[in-house]
């Protein structure tokens, strides 16, 4: 796939290593590992081009100030391949031999758990968009802050819309019956561990929990078991691999779920790839343009996503979002720091409490972002309409799905 750049003076290296970098005295340099070939390559892009844009945007309204001088940002760009390994590789050298002093994450928790040690290590503040499993944040690090909702909070909305509608299933909502599949990776198991938590509350019944392989192809066991047992909600988390696999054969196999609630709906362009048979689906999301939050930067939700559709042909899923928020907290804290010392802008990260076009964003001692709800899409006429929480619904939810 192409890798496209969108700012002039931001450098992308991919498989190629690149020199040493030099850069302006004006500029203030961040790097990232990102995945634009392998696995993760179409969020690896999503995550680049949030990044970017929100580049351009501060750049383009007179940059940072610090102190005193007003500076330009710029990005460091390598290929980490989608692999842990290589992404680690990269951030020591974009550290020890690029002089990289602020990092923004890769895209996925595994990538950023592989980052992250290197990070710590030498004392570089990284503000990551894209790394949402809970382990990140037991692990006593000082120097990692993130955007998004920990994984664990993905699919609690769809699991509280589901037993708020059991009567519409025609069950009592400890009657409900549910099927699980997810990635074996540690993202994925987060949710899975959020989501038993959430269905032990209601007395839920698991009647499938099975762990898939990372490379998520072939659903068909899980989907054979489910056509046998007939569990009123499947719940597939499979980054955006798992929720296209997930789609398309359950349409294949005609298998007839009440429910089906996924993860990456969006990143996986579900309802450009599958239409008709992405219809009712439920879609944790970290953001969507139709929520009333905006900045001074952006402005609205949906003014951002109407500039990044502009800018790059599609519309924007959550991932470009909340890349772009992490460029936007890293120019906040220089600013409050009035310093480029890494120590101090650590310390002004730490204290961050900020709107954002993309939400609140306030780190606990962890560097959670403990001030933004996640969301819940349906995919509805073509189209994703947030159906949960209550709050933020833009219409009800359908439940049960249709037979279709």
């Amino acid at each position: 796939m192409l890798h496209y750049a969108t700012l002039v003076g931001v450098v992308a290296a991919s498989l190629v290593v690149a020199p040493a970098y030099a850069k302006s005295q004006d500029t203030i340099l961040l790097g990232a590992a990102v995945s634009l070939t392998g696995k993760y390559t179409t969020n690896g892009e999503h995550t680049q081009r949030g990044y970017d844009l929100a580049v351009k945007k501060i750049n383009e309204a007179g940059g940072v100030k610090v102190g005193d001088k007003s500076y330009k940002l710029q990005i460091r760009y390598y290929d980490d391949e989608s692999t842990p390994a290589r992404g680690a590789e990269l951030a020591e050298r974009l550290i020890q031999q690029d002089g990289v002093k602020f990092m923004l994450g890769p895209y996925s928790s595994g990538m950023t758990k592989a980052i992250a040690p290197v990070t710590e290590e030498h004392k570089v503040p990284m503000v990551e968009a894209n790394g949402a499993s809970r382990s990140l944040f037991t692990n006593g690090w000082k120097y990692i802050f993130a955007t998004l909702s920990t994984s664990e909070q993905y699919l609690a909305s769809a699991v509280a819309l589901v037993a708020e509608n059991a009567k519409d299933l025609g069950k009592e909502v400890r009657e409900v019956k549910v099927a699980l599949a997810f990635e074996n990776d540690p993202f994925s198991q987060d949710v899975r561990a959020g989501v038993l938590e959430d269905m032990k509350k209601f007395g839920m019944e698991v009647v499938i929990d099975d762990q898939l392989p990372r490379e998520l192809n072939d659903m068909t066991a899980t989907l054979t078991k489910a056509k046998a047992l007939k569990p009123d909600m499947l719940i597939v988390s499979g980054h955006s691999k798992g929720a296209a696999t997930a789609i398309r054969q359950i349409s294949e196999l005609k298998v007839k779920v009440p429910v089906l609630a996924l993860t990456h709906c969006d990143a996986a362009d579900v309802i450009g790839q599958f239409g008709e048979a992405a219809e009712y689906t439920l879609c944790a999301t970290q953001w969507a343009p139709t929520l009333a939050y905006s900045d001074d930067l952006f402005g609205s939700a949906a003014h951002f996503a109407k500039l990044f559709e502009e800018t790059y042909g599609y519309a924007p899923p959550y991932q470009a979002a909340e890349s772009a928020a992490a460029v936007q907290v890293y120019a906040d804290a220089f600013e409050r720091a009035g310093s480029l010392d890494p120590q101090a802008v650590r310390d002004a990260l730490a204290a961050t409490d900020m709107k954002t076009f993309y939400g609140p964003i306030k780190f606990d001692d962890t560097g959670k972002n403990i001030a933004k709800p996640m969301a819940l899409y349906q995919v509805l006429n073509g189209e994703y309409k947030v159906v949960a929480p209550s709050d933020f619904a833009e219409t009800k939810a359908v439940i049960p799905r249709p037979s279709m």
